[in-house]
């Protein structure tokens, strides 16, 4: 492993500098709502510290309002929970029944699912109405998401991304949380003549084809294939439902990997492993199912671990094109997001860490003491680097939580200050988001209350 685990590493010793993330986080998420208007479109990622859109998709639109009921989960300050109630009430609608994207998990998930939650726990009132808002929200967002599908020669499929049918992107595998959710609330997609399809069967196809087509087993699959590695983006024949090529948008080629879908495979791979479990023997009706899921979450998380530095802070793509220009020992030593030739991605980081620990948690609950620890202390140990400088962003004028973080390079919509030759120094709407996830699950568990899942509004 490129990344020095600290083995010492626990929740409780991590207070400090959580209350610390929750509190510089609570100045931020004020800072934007102060400073954000509708009009304006959806915060995406800063430019000289300042949030600003990029129109392509309104993507990052519940991770704006989600982030302020996890301040109000952290902290009890209930003007979050007004943010984020708020938010969700007035602007989220659209979110629920669009039908062209991808990404109903980030979105609803993150806010709905969050609201239902929280009233679930007992951390806001009880309201019949208002209870029955969110659950209706969950609903619809899961039978759309899993309308958008795309089926293969065997008679599986999968939710294509919004580059059309023939798309499937890694991505996708974090927004299945909104069909385990709807599912969990007894909800179908209805389809020609009624029929009645399964949230959970188009979940557990859309995983498994995940699991098969971006995700490398060190199997001979192509000259590029090393276990763990995954690809952006799986291409197909719509005519014939067959695979054709791996692809990457994001990425820097199809035959290297994007870290960010890296770590949105680890960490979506592992929550849905915990889902799984959760359900007990309504969902087992194969063990490969599991076999398949761990497989995946357990080689990409092996693969992130050999490819990141020593704090475990992951360049944006392992095959950048100027990593050649780096020290040849360069993994061996900190990160460094100041360095001339390739810039690395803490957002990528915050996603990993999240699915490690939850890796680790679900692997030493079934048994693996040795994976499972290796796995949760990888995690803590990614955490502590993004809860220090220099990617804890402390000065009050940037509106960003965790800084360097990377959006799109092949688009080159990354800013690059004066003077630097890469992007540094900036924060995205998704990796704060998920800092503060990270963060509310390590905080959770320090102060004895309920782990944290994404189905925990639902949870039977």
């Amino acid at each position: 492993m490129a990344i020095k685990i600290d083995s010492n590493l626990t929740t409780k010793k991590l207070l400090p500098k959580l209350y610390r993330l929750f509190e510089l986080s609570g100045e931020k998420i004020l800072s934007l709502e102060k400073s954000c208007k509708p009009e304006g479109g959806t915060p995406v990622f800063t430019v000289k510290g300042r949030y600003t859109s990029r129109g392509w998709t309104e993507w990052t639109q519940g991770f704006q309002y989600g982030s302020a009921l996890l301040q109000f989960d952290a902290m009890g300050d209930k003007r979050f929970l007004e943010i984020g109630r708020r938010g969700t009430v007035e602007r989220m609608a659209s979110h629920v029944s669009h039908i062209g994207v991808h990404d109903h998990g980030f979105n609803n998930v993150s806010t709905y699912g969050n609201l239902l939650r929280l009233m679930r726990e007992g951390k806001i009132p009880h309201n019949q109405d208002e209870k029955n808002f969110y659950e209706l929200a969950l609903k619809v967002s899961g039978a759309v998401q899993a309308a958008r599908w795309t089926k293969l020669a065997d008679g599986t499929g999968f939710i294509h991304s919004f580059n059309g049918p023939h798309s499937l992107f890694v991505d996708t595998i974090r927004t299945l949380r909104t069909l385990a959710v709807a599912h969990q609330l007894g909800h179908v997609l209805m389809g020609e003549q009624d029929e009645k399809i399964s949230l959970l069967r188009r979940l557990i196809e859309h995983a498994t084809n995940t699991a098969r087509y971006n995700i490398y087993y060190g199997e001979g699959r192509d000259a590029y294939d090393v276990r763990g590695r995954t690809a952006h983006e799986a291409v197909f024949n719509t005519a014939s439902g067959v695979f054709r090529c791996p692809n990457s948008q994001q990425g820097y080629s199809p035959l290297s990997t994007w870290t960010r879908g890296l770590a949105w495979a680890i960490c979506g791979f592992a929550e849905q492993l915990e889902f799984i479990h959760a359900l007990g023997s309504r969902a087992r009706e194969s063990v490969d199912i599991i076999r398949v899921f761990t497989n995946a979450a357990t080689a990409t998380a092996d693969f992130y671990l050999a490819s990141v530095c020593a704090d475990g802070i992951s360049m944006w793509d392992t095959g950048a094109p100027n990593l050649h220009r780096l020290p040849a020992n360069y993994l061996n030593k900190p990160s460094d997001p100041f360095n001339k030739w390739e810039a690395v991605d803490s957002s990528a980081a915050a996603v990993a860490a999240q699915g490690l620990i939850r890796l680790g948690n679900y692997l030493l609950g079934n048994g693996d003491r040795k994976g499972g620890g290796a796995y949760r202390q990888a995690g803590l140990t990614i955490a502590t680097t993004l809860l220090s400088e220099p990617y804890l962003s402390s000065k009050p004028k940037h509106q960003g939580l965790i800084l360097h973080s990377v959006y799109h390079r092949p688009n080159g919509w990354d800013y690059i200050a004066p003077g630097q030759k890469i992007p540094n120094g900036e924060s995205s709407m998704w990796g704060d988001y998920h800092a503060r996830e990270l963060g509310l699950l390590l905080l959770r568990e320090a102060r004895g209350e309920n782990y944290l899942t994404f189905f925990g509004g639902v949870q039977r």
